[in-house]
């Protein structure tokens, strides 16, 4: 008989055994998403010269308290070589450079020109007032993001912003599925009696969407051995991660243990002490990690963000995991000993409420959950009130 090892046993495992993809040099603008594999160090100052902030009047502080007299203007992406004139103020838009001899801008709402002259009404002013200096973005030569940033849209503005074209990132992991099971049905095809419809690929796709991870391959196996065998061969030649669903307990149809072995799929553990998902299994085909997850839909979802999860940070080089908290329990609750339930539940700020409708198969709880509680194997009871883990799903 197998034993069954603890959650945290089963994360230490994964991370140990997943290593980093191949590098690969991307343009910017399909960087999105993709995660840094070197450090980017700013090439110039940012901004590269003294930057009006407002649309207004550039002048030297000094000048002020004297008549000031209108020099001229300097419009956005201008390169006039003009200098500001003590006693001397120029018309200036956001964005453009300050001409050297200005130190300070004046913005137009509080400011008007009469006669040739610029009356201003912006008291007290300090200097450099509505200047960006050089070189306040970040410095050149300072370190702009490090290795394991993923690229947000945010990110992606900023290394633009900076003149980066091209980055280094972690290759983009290819991700084969595969389902398993005589009763399953495509959705949208009529049910005959004792079927169901297939939702696991539909689950997997959109969460790996998600993380900017697209699916390369989907397959459906039925009960059979040898087309389960062939087509996981076929989605390891092809993938860097394979994700099955059913065929992983030990029914007379459970076939998945049998298709590691002839695959040559290293078994790293069979069966977690948790509540719902214990028959996972998870094992490496050199350096592609292989998960046999459950085929209930919550206990899919479940372990793929409790293993899958972070087994893709560590194949793309960054560190994913849920967010977690120690939160107040709405209401009592009492669970046997022995495994650690993972419990779909609402989180609202205060107070974490269970769900009813926790059985495996249920899905429609966990579309209204916003988090998991996570109750340890060893403790059995809860009053109201009691602080317990929640992690807190990405959506």
């Amino acid at each position: 008989m197998e034993t069954m090892i603890s959650v945290e046993q089963a994360k230490q495992m994964i991370h140990a055994s997943v290593s980093q993809l191949n590098t690969c040099k991307v343009g910017l603008a399909a960087a999105a998403g993709s995660v840094l594999a070197k450090d980017i160090y700013a090439e110039l100052d940012i901004p590269a010269y003294p930057q009006s902030s407002m649309d207004g009047y550039a002048l030297a502080f000094d000048s002020l308290g004297s008549v000031i007299t209108l020099q001229g203007e300097m419009a956005a992406g201008s390169s006039s070589g003009m200098h500001v004139e003590a006693g001397k103020a120029v018309r200036i838009f956001t964005g453009a450079a300050v001409p050297p001899g200005a130190d300070t801008v004046v913005v137009q709402e509080k400011s008007r020109a009469e006669n040739g002259q610029l009356i201003i009404n912006d008291h007290p002013l300090k200097r450099g007032d509505n200047v960006r200096p050089v070189g306040s973005e970040i410095q050149k030569g300072s370190l702009a993001l490090p290795v394991g940033t993923r690229l947000t849209p945010a990110s992606i503005g900023f290394l633009a912003g900076m003149g980066v074209y091209e980055v280094e990132v972690f290759t983009n992991p290819r991700v084969g599925i595969l389902v398993t099971g005589n009763e399953l049905c495509e959705p949208g095809t009529q049910l005959s009696y004792g079927q169901v419809y297939e939702s696991n690929s539909f689950t997997l796709r959109a969460a790996l969407s998600a993380m900017g991870i697209n699916v390369s391959t989907t397959l459906h196996a039925k009960d059979d051995p040898t087309q389960l065998e062939a087509m996981l061969g076929n989605l390891l030649e092809d993938n860097d991660m394979v994700l099955m669903t059913g065929g992983v307990s030990v029914g007379d149809y459970d076939f998945t243990m049998r298709a590691f072995e002839t695959c040559g799929v290293e078994k790293i553990f069979h069966k977690i002490k948790q509540k719902p998902g214990k028959p996972i299994l998870f094992g490496m085909k050199g350096n592609k990690p292989v998960f046999g997850l459950p085929g209930n839909p919550a206990s899919v979802l479940t372990c793929f963000y409790q293993y899958v999860w972070p087994a893709l940070g560590s194949l793309t080089g960054t560190i994913l995991s849920l967010r977690s908290a120690n939160v107040p329990l709405a209401s009592g609750h009492n669970k046997p000993a022995g495994l650690t339930h993972f419990l779909k539940a609402e989180y609202d700020g205060s107070n974490v409420k269970l769900l009813t409708g926790q059985e495996s198969y249920k899905l429609a709880s966990f579309a209204r959950a916003n988090c998991l509680a996570v109750l340890p194997e060893s403790q059995t009871t809860w009053a109201p009130g009691d602080l317990i883990q929640i992690h807190l799903l990405p959506y």
